[in-house]
């Protein structure tokens, strides 16, 4: 009959599930990221014109220098403008990129795939390489978010203020996330994953409903601030001792912290289902009024 193995370095059963629990809420709603494989071959791809430049004479030489730093420029922008369109995709209530980078890439592209036609073909070549090449980023990156995205008929300075508060709590937990990485402890990475997950949560909620900040900035700000300096000190602490007692110290806090994180974001909940009942018994007493009853089921 077979066993499973146990030993001093292994984990037991109900760590084992636990660890499975936590890894399926880790993932929860997570999706490949945009900037990829795709966009490293833009790096990549250009890099032969440097032997074509440094073979040519000195003007070739200079039209086929300024061809790469446009492609790598072009680069460098559309994993910017990738990046920030993975961040408006993923916030319920987002503003538009300022600059529209992935746009701007495509135009670098045409650009620099033009100069290099100029400076190995000619005049002919170089419009059609640069016509191509703008089309074909285009084709495959897309444009950027160009409109506002869930702030229809909202405060925009409520919301600003939103926007600014979420963009600093997400800091807080890409510190966290970075400095419990650093312990190299498998349970402890995946302790911050599922406060990670908690956390994200409230903000959801805050970010459905502005008017529920002043009651979360607290959790936000003040909380999550000290959650982070709490794991860089840790992490700083264990990855030199590797004490048991920290780690459990440090574990016991991050099970009151999602404890507390939670226990605040059924209290939104519940104040919004609140409101909601308050708004539907409101509409009933006016549909009365007209002689219009509904039906309480």
């Amino acid at each position: 009959m077979s066993q499973r193995y146990g030993g001093k370095h292994s984990p037991t059963n109900s760590s084992s599930a636990n660890s499975s629990a936590v890894s399926g809420q880790s993932y929860a709603g997570a999706r490949r990221a945009r900037a990829g494989g795709r966009v490293n071959v833009l790096f990549l791809a250009p890099l032969p014109m440097v032997w074509r430049a440094f073979t040519a004479p000195p003007t070739d030489m200079a039209l086929w220098l300024g061809a790469l730093a446009l492609l790598l420029l072009a680069a460098w922008l559309t994993r910017a403008g990738e990046t920030a369109q993975e961040a408006y995709e993923a916030r319920k209530v987002a503003r538009r990129p300022a600059l529209p980078r992935k746009i701007l890439g495509s135009l670098l592209t045409g650009a620099g795939l033009a100069l290099a036609g100029l400076a190995g073909f000619g005049l002919l070549e170089a419009a059609l390489f640069g016509g191509l090449g703008l089309g074909l980023h285009f084709a495959a990156f897309g444009p950027d978010p160009l409109v506002n995205k869930g702030m229809e008929g909202l405060d925009t300075f409520q919301n600003d203020r939103v926007a600014r508060v979420v963009t600093q709590a997400e800091a807080h937990l890409a510190a966290i996330t970075t400095a419990a990485n650093r312990t190299a402890d498998r349970e402890v990475s995946s302790r911050v994953a599922r406060f990670e997950t908690q956390v994200r949560a409230l903000l959801g909620s805050v970010q459905d409903d502005p008017r529920d900040l002043t009651a979360a900035r607290k959790y936000m700000g003040i909380y999550l601030k000290g959650a982070r300096d709490a794991t860089e000190a840790f992490a700083q602490l264990y990855s030199r001792s590797r004490s048991s007692a920290a780690k459990a110290s440090f574990l016991a806090l991050l099970s009151d912290l999602q404890d507390s994180f939670s226990a605040k974001n059924q209290q939104l909940l519940l104040d919004d289902r609140s409101d909601l009942n308050i708004e539907i018994e409101v509409l009933r007493e006016r549909l009365a009024r007209e002689g219009i009853r509904l039906d309480k089921s």
